[in-house]
């Protein structure tokens, strides 16, 4: 499991985010954290991963401004 921080690109944390889920191997699950602001990037990763066909194991508030989610892809 790969942990990615992603919170020191702010809310320009999307194409970065992208780029590491394109890099996923089969089976592999990886923990990415960012800054939430006002909630839409929560929503706005969800739908990154549904696209992609992967599973979103878990999405939550880390702290006041972080949000982790945990993603998996499956074979």
């Amino acid at each position: 499991m790969k942990r990615y921080d992603l919170r020191h690109l702010k809310e320009n944390f999307y194409p970065r985010f992208e780029e590491l889920l394109g890099s996923l191997k089969d089976n592999e699950t990886a923990i990415y954290l960012f800054e939430i602001g006002d909630f839409t990037p929560v929503q706005k990763t969800a739908d990154i991963v549904k696209e992609r066909s992967l599973t979103l194991m878990n999405s939550l508030k880390f702290n006041e401004v972080d949000w982790t989610i945990v993603v998996k892809k499956e074979v």
